[in-house]
Formats: structure tokens, C-alpha cells, sequence
């Protein structure tokens, strides 16, 4: 109903606001339409080429920061057009990205190496942007209430410090690496490569050689992906 949007545009020099709903967004032209830094876009974001949607608004052009409540079962979907991927990381960087999200992916995004809710999720996020948790939203908060808890993260996006010289060989080693988190890391990449290797690989690095993929931080999938390339 516009309730983000209309403090959004007291703080800022321009929104764009993207709304699929049809007749919610006749209800947002009614009540905010007449704020000259406002432009709404009806469309599916996923589907949206915002930049061409744009081209011929110049004070709405190149928008640095997003703050959104998106839905919950196309987040993946969402993080991935706002973010890029490992292997094609999106260009221009964001400024900040401030999403309201199920709070299972929120501590998954930001969760550390060990933690049981550190996926493949987490170490794709984190290595294209510093990711926070800013807090918890209860499920009361909203009306009605839905079934999940909710939370708040902001993600700023980052050129990785050491980048990874292969980028789609390190996606496929995250894949098969959490592909089952039961084993043991040199279990899952044995496609890839014999597991004495990744063993041997994984005592240079100083990792347990019985390590599984959650064990392992952003750097390490890094190094670890730059140690069986020069092995191949």
C-alpha cells in the first residue's frame, strides 16, 4: 500500500518503485502520484530491464541503493538480479541493498563457517557482498500474521579482495560441495578430482583434510578452487 515507499521519498532525492499488482499500483498513483520524485514501474522484477525502464527519466536514472519487502519464495531469484552471480557478478555495484526476508535466509546469508545454518547460500552471498543482520521482525508484526518470522539484512556489495581466477569452477565446487553436507568436502568433490588430492590440498591450505563444506570460509572455497586448478 505504499507505507515503505512513503517514507522513502521524504528521505530521498528519487524512488523508482516496482509493483507487479495492477490495481495496487492505481492505488499507489492515487496516494503518492503527485510527488515529482516518484516513478512506478508496474512489472515483474525478475523481468524487468530497469536501465532501458529508465532511459528516459534522467532524475530517476542509476539508483544506487535498494530497500525492499520482497517475497519470501522468490528470494534466491531476487538476490541473484540484485547481486549478480559468482561467475557474472552484476555491474554497477549497488551502494546498499536492505531486503525484508524469511529469517531462516537471513541467517543463512549471514551466517559464519561452522554454524549450521552456513550453506552454499552463504558462502555465494559473501562473496559478493559484506552481509549484516539488522534485526528480527515477529511474525506478529504483520496483519495477518504470517507463519514464518521474519528479519532485516543489508548487504553491501563488494569487488571480491581475492577474486576467484576461475568463477564458474568455483560455483560448481560450492555446488557439489553442499551438495550433501553429511560427508566430508573430499567425498563430494571426488567428480572433480581423486580425494587423496583434495585431502593433500586441504593439509596445504592447513584445513582438517576430514573437513565438510560448511567448515570452510569464503577465502578457503577461494584458495581451494585456485589449488585444484593448478592441480588439473
Amino acid at each position: 500500500m505504499g507505507v515503505l515507499t512513503r517514507q522513502l521519498l521524504s528521505l530521498a532525492q528519487a524512488v523508482v518503485a516496482v509493483e507487479i499488482d495492477r490495481d495496487l499500483c492505481q492505488k499507489l498513483v492515487k496516494n503518492l502520484g503527485s510527488q515529482d520524485n516518484f516513478l512506478l514501474l508496474q512489472g515483474d522484477f525478475l523481468a524487468l530491464d530497469l536501465e532501458a525502464n529508465l532511459a528516459n527519466f534522467p532524475l530517476f536514472q542509476s539508483p544506487n541503493k535498494v530497500v525492499a519487502n520482497i517475497p519470501y519464495n522468490i528470494t534466491g531469484l531476487i538476490l541473484e538480479k540484485l547481486l549478480g552471480s559468482i561467475a557474472q557478478p552484476k555491474t554497477p555495484l549497488y551502494d546498499s541493498i536492505v531486503l525484508l526476508v524469511q529469517r531462516e535466509i537471513a541467517d543463512r546469508v549471514t551466517a559464519k563457517p561452522g554454524h549450521k545454518a552456513y550453506s552454499g547460500l552463504s558462502v555465494r552471498v559473501q562473496y559478493l557482498a559484506q552481509c549484516e543482520k539488522i534485526c528480527d521482525v515477529p511474525a506478529k508484526a504483520f496483519y495477518p500474521p504470517p507463519k514464518v518470522d521474519s528479519a532485516v539484512i543489508r548487504l553491501s556489495p563488494q569487488v571480491p579482495k581475492t577474486p576467484a581466477q576461475n568463477p564458474r569452477f568455483l560455483e560448481q565446487l560450492i555446488k557439489l560441495g553442499f551438495a550433501n553436507r553429511r560427508k566430508m568436502l573430499r567425498k563430494n568433490l571426488s567428480s572433480v578430482m581423486d580425494r587423496a588430492a583434495v585431502s593433500s590440498i586441504l593439509e596445504d591450505l592447513k584445513l582438517n583434510p576430514q573437513a565438510r563444506a560448511e567448515d570452510l570460509s569464503v577465502q578457503d572455497w577461494v584458495q581451494l578452487s585456485h589449488c585444484m586448478l593448478a592441480k588439473q
